[in-house]
């Protein structure tokens, strides 16, 4: 069953967790395990970012999760975060792609 991460946080600084981001795809190529990654700013609250990562199955992503540099990144980005980082996983239960 495909499994969805939707992480939010909000930020002033979203260039740097943007370098952040291009730092970890580059650390973890031929490693992780997500399938596709959509990165949102909402247009009502600019500042809140939404992170939305889909993956196989639940199992990717805890592999996924595993990767040291998953972790140390994570890390830096909850650092430049002014709130969150909130997680919500979801169970991908119907999938229409038309």
């Amino acid at each position: 069953m495909r499994f969805v991460q939707i992480i939010k946080l909000s930020t002033d600084r979203a260039d740097e967790i943007e370098a952040l981001h291009d730092e970890w795809r580059a650390a973890t190529e031929g490693q992780r395990t997500a399938l596709r990654q959509l990165v949102c700013e909402d247009r009502d609250h600019p500042g809140d970012f939404y992170v939305i990562v889909e993956f196989a199955d639940r199992l990717a992503a805890e592999q996924n999760d595993q990767l040291p540099a998953t972790g140390q990144v994570a890390g830096r980005i909850a650092e430049l975060a002014t709130a969150g980082p909130e997680f919500v996983n979801l169970d991908v239960r119907r999938l229409d792609e038309d």
